[in-house]
Parts: C-alpha cells; sequence; structure tokens
C-alpha cells in the first residue's frame, strides 16, 4: 500500500519517503528517506528534483542517521534521582511524568501565577507544527510568559523590515545572473551550502565575489578578493563606500528621488565619513575602500549577501540599516541578480491567529515578556515575580545562550522546577527534573517554509518513533490534556493543523496558490506560486515600508528611539583599530562564527562530526600570539569578567591580527573544564529590537600553566574528552 509521501523503489524491497530537513539553515533541504522492509532508515539524501537541493545534502545532515540511531538516545522519560546537574536520572512512565508536571504547574500557578512559568525554544527544529504552532498555542491558553526569541536575527529582521519593508531575498537561482556578489559577515560554504553551486556558476560566467569578513572563511578562500575589516566596523565601511559613490557621482540620483525617502539626511550622515575616516575606524587602507566603492557602483547587477552573524553586535540594527540602504543608492533594488540578499521569510506568512489561537476566550491576557538573550539574569533575579519553572525544547541554553556560567547558575536553583524535551541528555537536560524523550525529523509530521528558497515542504515520517519518543506537538497536547484544557485546538494531530493554517493562511496570501495539504503530501516540495514577473523583490518599484519607499529616513526607526538615519556607534566593547599589536594584557574582539559541522549545538555530540572538528580552537593571529608566547597546540585561557574557558591555539593568519575566532556550539561536556566560549560571551541587547550581542566580546587570552590543567589536560582537549 503507498502512504502519502512515500514511493516504492523499483525492485529493491525499500521504501522513499519525501521530507525537510528541520534545522537552522536558509537551505531547507528536500529529504528522500530510504526505508528497508524492517522499517528501518538505511539513507538520508537529497532530492534531485529541487530546484535548490539538487540532490545533495551538507556534511552535517549527510549523517543524519548517526543522530536518530545513535546509542545515546534518550528513549524514555527521566526524574532527577541525584543531585541536580548531577546526570542521575530514572526512568518512569509517560503518565507518572505527565502527572508530576501538572501538579507542579498547578501549584506554581497557584501559589505565583502562570507568568512564573517560562517556555525557552529557538530553532532546533523549525517547522509550522514542531517549531511555530508549538511554540504558541499551549503556552497561550495556559498564561505562560512570553519568550522573545531574539538570539540569532532580530536586530537583522528589524533593520531591513524598517529600510524595505520586508524579508524578500531573491531565490540563490538569481545569482548566476550578477556581475558582483558582495559577500559581507556571511560564510554560506559552511551555513548556506546550496548557494555556493551558483557563486560558482557566477563565477564561471565573469561575476567577481568578493568576500568581507575579519575572518578567512571557506568562502573567502574561494573568493576573487578578500576583504578584512575590524569586528563591528562594517557600518562605517559602508557609509565610507556610499561617501566615495556620492563624491564622485556614481549614485543613481533618479532612482533614489522616485524611490527612497530621507535621501538628504542620508546624504549628510554619509558625508561625515570620508573614506580616510572609514580606514581609520575599519582599520583598511583608503584605497581599499575607494576601490571597492567603485567597483560596487560600476557592476551591475551587484548583489549584496548578508546573513545574521554580522547583527550580533552592539551595533547590529544599525550596521544592517546602513548594508540595506546601499543597494538602493545604486538602483539596484528590482534589478534580476542584484539587491540584497538576506532572507525569503515574507514571501509567505502563517495566518496568526490560526498559528496560535491567541484571540480565544480561554486564553488569558499576554502576560510579561522575557528576552531569552537574557535567561540567566531571568533565572539569577531579574525577572519578578521569578521563574519558578522552565520548559526547554528546540534548545540547548547552557551550550548556546550567553553568559553561560549566569545560565548554569539559575539551572542549579533549587526552587526551579525544569523540564527539558529532546532527543539526548543535553548539557541544559543534566540540571533537569524530568527528561523527555523527542523525536527526529525522520519520525514527525512538519510543514517547512524556508527563508533561503521559495519552495514548501512537507515532512512525512519515514520511521515509526524509537522507544516513547514523542513529537513537540503531540508532548503540547498530552500537557493540555494534563493540565484539563478541552479545546480542541489544542488536540488537534498535525495533519489537522497544519490544514488549519493552510486554510486560513491561503485567503491572504497568493503566493499558497494551488497548493493544497494533499498535494504537499503526495509531492513533498512544491514552489510558492510566483508569477514569474514578481520574482525578483520590488521589481514594481513598490516597498512594504509605510511610505512603499525606500526608508533612508524611517519614522518608525524615531517612534522606537532609534536614531532614524543609518550611522555608525562604536560597540560598547571595543578596540580602537590604532592599537595594532600592543602588549600581552591587551583584550582582544573574540568572534565565534558557526562551525561546518554543527547547527548551532545540533550534531555537536555526533563522534564522526566532533572528529572532523578536531576540537574547540580559538584562532589567533601569529603577531598576537607572539606577543603573547602562545604556539600552536597549546592549551590557553580566554577571559574577562563574565567567565572563562580553555580551548587549544591555532596560530593562524586566517583571522587578521588585533581580532580571535572560535567556532561555535561546542557542547560544554566535549569541551576542556566542560566550560565552552558563552561563558565569556554577553547577554548584553544589540541597539535594535533585543537582539543578541555574541560578537561585542572582549577577552584577554593567556597560555596555560600545566598545574591549571590539571583536571582537564592538554591531552584531552585535543580529542580523548569527545569518548566520554
Amino acid at each position: 500500500m503507498r502512504v502519502s509521501g512515500e514511493r516504492e523503489k523499483g525492485g529493491r524491497g525499500l521504501r522513499v519517503v519525501y521530507g525537510a530537513c528541520p534545522h537552522d539553515c536558509p537551505d531547507t533541504c528536500a529529504l528522500e528517506t530510504h526505508v528497508d522492509e524492517s522499517g528501518r532508515a538505511v539513507s538520508v539524501r537529497g532530492r534531485s528534483n529541487h530546484p535548490v537541493t539538487r540532490g545533495w545534502l551538507c556534511a552535517k545532515v549527510n549523517r543524519y542517521l548517526e543522530r536518530v540511531y545513535h546509542p545515546e538516545r534518550v528513549l524514555y522519560p527521566l526524574r532527577r534521582s541525584g543531585p541536580r546537574g548531577s546526570g542521575q536520572f530514572t526512568r518512569i512512565s509517560w503518565d507518572e511524568a505527565l502527572a508530576e508536571i501538572s501538579e507542579r504547574w498547578r501549584q506554581i500557578i497557584d501559589q505565583h501565577g502562570a507568568e512564573c512559568i517560562l517556555p525557552y525554544s529557538y530553532a532546533g527544529t523549525l517547522g509550522l507544527v514542531q517549531g511555530g504552532v508549538t511554540d504558541a498555542r499551549f503556552w497561550n491558553r495556559l498564561g505562560a510568559s512570553q519568550l522573545v526569541r531574539s538570539i540569532c536575527g532580530y536586530a537583522a529582521e528589524e533593520a531591513v523590515m524598517l529600510t524595505i519593508g520586508g524579508r524578500l531575498a531573491p531565490s540563490p537561482e538569481d545569482v548566476v545572473h550578477s556581475k558582483l556578489i558582495l559577500i559581507w559577515g556571511s560564510n554560506p560554504a559552511s551555513t548556506a551550502p546550496h548557494v555556493v553551486p551558483f557563486l560558482r556558476e557566477a563565477q564561471r560566467k565573469g561575476a567577481r565575489v568578493v568576500v568581507i569578513d575579519p575572518i578567512r572563511t571557506l568562502t573567502a578562500r574561494s573568493a576573487d578578493q578578500h576583504i578584512q575589516p575590524l569586528p563591528g566596523t562594517d557600518a562605517a565601511l559602508a557609509l565610507s563606500m556610499m561617501h566615495v559613490i556620492v563624491s564622485e557621482g556614481l549614485h543613481n540620483e533618479a532612482w533614489i528621488e522616485q524611490h527612497t525617502v530621507g535621501w538628504e539626511q542620508l546624504r549628510e550622515r554619509i558625508m561625515q565619513y570620508p573614506p580616510e575616516r572609514g580606514a581609520a575606524i575599519t582599520g583598511l587602507a583608503r584605497e581599499t575602500i575607494v576601490e571597492l566603492a567603485r567597483a560596487y557602483a560600476t557592476t551591475k547587477p551587484a548583489m549584496l549577501r548578508i546573513s545574521d552573524g554580522i547583527n550580533r553586535h552592539t551595533n547590529g540594527g544599525q550596521t544592517i540599516r546602513a548594508l540595506a540602504s546601499l543597494p538602493a543608492v545604486l538602483g539596484q533594488y528590482g534589478v534580476r541578480g542584484g539587491g540584497l540578499m538576506y532572507s525569503t521569510s515574507d514571501w509567505l506568512k502563517w495566518d496568526k491567529a490560526a498559528l496560535g489561537h491567541a484571540h480565544e476566550e480561554s486564553c488569558p491576557p499576554p502576560t510579561r515578556s522575557l528576552n531569552m538573550n537574557r535567561l540567566g539574569a531571568v533565572l539569577t533575579g531579574e525577572a519578578d515575580p521569578p521563574v519558578y519553572s522552565l520548559y526547554v525544547y528546540n534548545s540547548n541554553p547552557a551550550a548556546s545562550t550567553p553568559n553561560s556560567g549566569k545560565v548554569i547558575e539559575g539551572l542549579l536553583r533549587e526552587d526551579l522546577f525544569t523540564v527539558v524535551h529532546d532527543l539526548f541528555e543535553t548539557d541544559t537536560a543534566r540540571y533537569a527534573d524530568i527528561i523527555l524523550p523527542a523525536t527526529s525529523q525522520l519520525e514527525q509530521v512538519d510543514l517547512h517554509k524556508p527563508y533561503g528558497h521559495l519552495s514548501l515542504q512537507y515532512n512525512t515520517p519515514a520511521i515509526k518513533p524509537l522507544g516513547e519518543a514523542r513529537c513537540n506537538w503531540d508532548v503540547m497536547r498530552s500537557l493540555a490534556a494534563a493540565m484539563g484544557f478541552e479545546e480542541p485546538w489544542l488536540q488537534q494531530d498535525a495533519e489537522s493543523v497544519i490544514a488549519e493554517v493552510l486554510a486560513a493562511t491561503a485567503g491572504k496570501q497568493p503566493t499558497l496558490q494551488g497548493i493544497t495539504l494533499e498535494r504537499l503530501q503526495a509531492e513533498g516540495s512544491i514552489p510558492l506560486s510566483i508569477p514569474e514577473n514578481e520574482r525578483v523583490p520590488f521589481q514594481d518599484g513598490v516597498f512594504r515600508t509605510p511610505s512603499q519607499k525606500v526608508e533612508f529616513y524611517s519614522e518608525q526607526a524615531q517612534a522606537k528611539g532609534y536614531d532614524p538615519v543609518p550611522d555608525w556607534v562604536p560597540e560598547v566593547e571595543t578596540r580602537p583599530a590604532t592599537a595594532r599589536i600592543a602588549g600581552k594584557d591587551e583584550l582582544l574582539p573574540l568572534l565565534n562564527p558557526a562551525a561546518h559541522h554543527f547547527i548551532s549545538s545540533t550534531f555537536a555530540n555526533q563522534p564522526t562530526l566532533i572528529a572532523k572538528e578536531r576540537t574547540p580552537t580559538l584562532r589567533i593571529n601569529p603577531e598576537d600570539a607572539k606577543v603573547r608566547g602562545i604556539r600552536s597546540g597549546q592549551m590557553v585561557k580566554v577571559s574577562n569578567e563574565r567567565g572563562w574557558c580553555h580551548l587549544v591555539a591555532e596560530v593562524s593568519e586566517d583571522v587578521r591580527p588585533g581580532v580571535l575566532a572560535t567556532t561555535t556550539v561546542w557542547w560544554p561536556k566535549f569541551s576542556p573544564d566542560r566550560r565552552n566560549v558563552n561563558w565569556t560571551t554577553s547577554d548584553r541587547l544589540a541597539d535594535f529590537n533585543g537582539g543578541s550581542t555574541f560578537y561585542t566580546n572582549l577577552v584577554s587570552v593567556e597560555s596555560v600553566e600545566h598545574n591549571e590543567t590539571e583536571d582537564s589536560p592538554h591531552e584531552n582537549a585535543v580529542g580523548v574528552f569527545v569518548s566520554r
């Protein structure tokens, strides 16, 4: 019998099940899972007929079955049986787990109110059901605190909305039409690898690729030019480029007049950033800025590619405002192969009421909002009234949230009742009172709206859940029943949820024309319904701002208390560009870009992928290493007022002088001294929208003497600890 989303593999006794990668990556690959007669998945591949996936998967998801069948998966509910953080648990039944959770929550609600319960989640599993609906419905009905999910791109998202009114990037296929591609603070070779073949094709056709990044990333290695400004100075570089463009009359005055507001105010701001000042701020040569500006201004079409890493500074919002203004100065918006390539998220927006049902009479009024970047502070006194219960899913905050020392301090509270729903005993789960077993993507239903291309994708379960694992939404349904909530929208199965949201959204979103649940289940992946003459964002010259123009001057920004015109402001923690090489005690900015083989902390417990990443390292330029007496392979201590961690030094010219870098997110349990870099990162909020500031992080670096590492010897740090 054929099942939706499945087809027979001729003559081999294998079923092929269509699915979608659920992880936090813009590629949102179309998958096909091969399942044998016993019901075991034997391979996971990229679908060859998908316009972006094109039959291959990244280095991470290629090893997906190792995640599904990992010997350390949590398969049954567990209750803590030892001291908090000891990792000692005893198996219990689902009925026992649900009864204990609901009883504790009723006590908290009776004594303190439902807002003292906090759900904490992010993008460990994306999707309409296992992400969006799970993040909303049950918690709205419960009246729990609202989580501001701002750890990734919140500052950038708001900046793009304020400037052009929508996250409407072109599909990656349009890159091949570009003549110049500026990849600014982005490393798609590791974080969106399915863009790379289009970059290569563009290069073969004569396009020039320029990477702007303090780090010589995998993407930068194959670029035609690599420019390395100091961290947090990107807005100054963009404004200086605009100064050159305007001073030399290379801007598009007619387009600006017709399609923008606030040009006079922006022009006045631009004139404050001659290339000499830009050079002093960025640490680049004046000639580099001038040549880059001229190349960008005289090559059309030119694509500006950005992603979320560059917004994780205290000046991240204004940085993105400046970058989003650059294409408008030259009239590059609305041109195939030109404009801004950030996110495709707003080509389709789910109906909010159908998603969360917050409007229902049974839902209490929205409660307070707590910023996820401030979790440590929230759990250690910032929240009033305190949070007495934390429910964690789709996230591993002990590893991936800033200022981890504070997070651990909060998780150790004896009066905090913590529940973690995950596939593994993560560093966070070790502090839980109850651990609930979660399903993998091969074991659950979902629908995926990408943010890096233009196809909607259905995920059909390929195998039965292992052990007693349950998906996020099924746990929400069980918790709703345990709490005595009888609303039907809390008990729908996943297919019914998808059908409801699709139907509610279709009347408002023409991109869903002709797309039905039945088609999605049968075909797996369907392109959004976008007419060919509308596929180039803003081709009609109409932007989604209040003025329907690019807003160099934004009244919305002013109303929010931001500078209404793009500008550069020094980071809160910064180092002057003139201090090229100084004494060994000087603090240096530490960047923590994504690892090639992990997606945040996901996959960071798989031995084969850990082996490929090797060890938590600190890349340091030879000049900075020499001053500090540091050599490659040596253990170093990275520290500041927030905390410290040990890393293995890698002396490398991949980072410019005066800059440090370490890839993330290593699980603390697989790191020296069970600490990772987030013990040093800041939970300070960005200039826009409560965004994160992981990259505004000044640290000291020093070599570690032998007696400091007796409990975590050097050989452990470089490999042996992996097998713990």
